[in-house]
């Protein structure tokens, strides 16, 4: 892929996506946001592991020890990020109420309490669950972790592509297929 863009996101969400644990993100913008909302900035990224604001607490207890181990492999390198995935946006859902946000708490290591926060934030802002089909590069990429990429803030461009990379999906098809009408069947009450 040679889009420089990446979406940063929880290294403890990354590990899963990669290990084909789920397929969807909650999105609602940083802080830092120029347009002060989410936007799907591609429909092509690297995912781009955050350890900011991830926190044992806000994950679901069979979650939790992934979060030691994101952050402990961080703290042996903190000036290098290691890039080892790319996503395809399938579908982004706006979720404006709680009742749908229920529907997918199935799918994802969020707290439901957390979940709900991330709903709430914003209010007048709806919460964009992206539905993602997930690529773990054959190498992963260490690059140089620059102050730009850090902050509240969702997309990252990355200066430069990472070209010619080979990559595996997460999910075979036919298991990809099933999760993504699994989390359609939820939000239309099928569930």
């Amino acid at each position: 892929m040679d889009n420089p863009i990446a979406l940063r996101e929880w290294a403890v969400a990354v590990k899963a996506l990669e290990a084909g644990k789920q397929i969807i993100v909650l999105r609602k913008g940083g802080i830092a946001e120029e347009t002060k909302e989410f936007r799907l900035e591609s429909p092509k990224f690297f995912l781009f592991p955050s350890y900011e604001h991830q926190r044992e607490h806000l994950v679901k207890p069979g979650a939790s020890p992934s979060v030691a181990e994101t952050v402990a492999a961080y703290e042996k390198a903190p000036n290098t990020v290691v890039v080892s995935s790319y996503a395809e946006v399938v579908e982004d859902i706006e979720v404006t109420d709680s009742e749908t946000l229920r529907k997918l708490d199935p799918f994802h290591l969020w707290t439901e309490n957390y979940a709900e926060e991330r709903l709430k934030w914003k209010k007048t802002k709806p919460l964009h669950v992206l539905l993602l089909r997930v690529f773990v590069l054959d190498q992963p990429v260490a690059i140089p972790n620059d102050e730009r990429y850090g902050g509240c803030k969702s997309w990252i461009d990355l200066g430069e592509p990472l070209s010619a990379l080979k990559a595996r999906p997460a999910l075979e098809d036919e298991a990809f297929d099933n999760r993504v009408q699994s989390v359609r069947q939820a939000i239309s009450g099928g569930l």
